[in-house]
């Protein structure tokens, strides 16, 4: 039984990140340090054997992998599956005023209530069927090889929960960070399990080398 070998990746800092706003299906650009993040992942990841990079379709993610696409020169595909939880009316709002303008339906999110959705967004039940059916299907098509998958903290949430049987309302204990790196295997009747999490390395590494030069 041949294992599929994945590094995870959350898309690199916007603009809306910044802003503690919600960004969901709305489309939003790398800021400048995001652009920075994403260099220096591809860096990072210059020398790792990929078969293939899957990304987001929303561009935040889409960037990031095309900088790593380009320094490694394997393909990249886009899919919509792995595109962060939709948050409907959330979207556009701060973490503040949602607290603020609608505290009922702050409370079931920060709660966690797994059939709960934003007006117009998706339940976490939903989210994850997403993600589980989108990474499955990519894994299985890949045995033996090690992939990139770029997508968003809701999707890097998801995938974390899958490979430490973790169940969906279990408070969150580790980071989402932007562009850390991630790994996981994915085995054929077994799922997901988990190698490392939240490689920031190469961006520490990267900072102080600018502060010494």
């Amino acid at each position: 039984m041949q294992v599929t070998r994945i590094i995870a990746v959350r898309h690199g800092e916007t603009a809306w990140n910044r802003d503690t706003r919600i960004q969901g299906h709305t489309d939003i650009a790398l800021n400048a340090t995001g652009q920075w993040q994403a260099r220096q992942l591809a860096r990072a990841l210059a020398q790792e054997p990929l078969a293939a990079i899957y990304s987001s379709d929303l561009q935040r993610a889409q960037a990031t992998a095309q900088a790593v696409a380009e320094a490694t020169g394997a393909p990249l595909h886009l899919d919509a599956g792995l595109r962060e939880r939709g948050f409907g009316a959330f979207e556009g709002r701060s973490f503040a005023e949602i607290e603020a303008q609608l505290p009922e339906q702050a409370r079931r999110w920060r709660q966690r209530e797994p059939d709960y959705a934003p007006e117009g967004g998706e339940t976490l039940l939903q989210l994850r069927a997403r993600v589980h059916a989108a990474t499955e299907g990519i894994a299985a098509r890949h045995p033996g090889a090690l992939l990139l998958l770029v997508a968003h903290g809701g999707v890097l949430d998801v995938l974390y929960r899958a490979a430490t049987r973790q169940s969906i309302q279990a408070p969150r204990t580790w980071q989402l960070t932007n562009t850390a790196i991630n790994r996981l295997l994915w085995t054929p009747g077994h799922g997901l399990s988990l190698v490392g999490w939240a490689d920031t390395g190469h961006l520490e590494q990267a900072s102080r080398d600018e502060t010494t030069a």
